[in-house]
């Protein structure tokens, strides 16, 4: 089973008659694992990856380092489902290592970020600090290359 959600991880737009020839199984069966998996929440969401880039809008993003002070009984959860209920948060991710969180987030501009930084999100009452780094270029994003890369038209050296 778990080669569909495989599937529809790769390509969301594969259908369900054509999932259930790939895995040898019926599309009804297919359908009725998808609908329970979306029911469930195993399956969150669709998405489509764009370059906004090619269409002329630029998005800022950032990757915020939050180290934050853990509460008793609750670790460090409930001020990571704070910090995601902005609107601004992209993606949140607790890490190891010398800070605790680490949030993606996407703005118009670098001020707008900054705003978000200093008046919504550092002066929360566990968050030690934050180191803000904005990313210049994106290469890569969920798998799928930005830029396809040219072919090397350099030619072989022989000898």
């Amino acid at each position: 089973m778990n080669e569909i959600f495989e599937i529809l991880e790769d390509n969301a737009r594969t259908t369900p008659e054509q999932i259930a020839t790939m895995v040898d199984i019926s599309a009804s069966k297919v359908k009725s694992i998808i609908k329970k998996a979306e029911e469930d929440k195993t399956i969150l969401k669709y998405k489509t990856i764009i370059n906004w880039a090619k269409l002329g809008q630029e998005e800022i993003l950032a990757l915020i380092e939050v180290k934050v002070t853990p509460q008793r009984d609750v670790g460090f959860d409930a001020i990571a489902e704070r910090i995601c209920h902005f609107p601004q948060v992209f993606s949140a991710y607790l890490v190891s290592g010398a800070y605790d969180l680490a949030i993606l987030i996407k703005g118009k501009n670098m001020r707008e970020i900054a705003g978000f930084v200093t008046e919504k999100l550092a002066p929360l009452e566990k968050v030690q600090s934050t180191t803000t780094h904005f990313l210049l270029k994106r290469y890569k994003e969920d798998g799928e290359l930005l830029e396809p890369t040219e072919e090397n038209k350099r030619l072989p050296l022989s000898l």
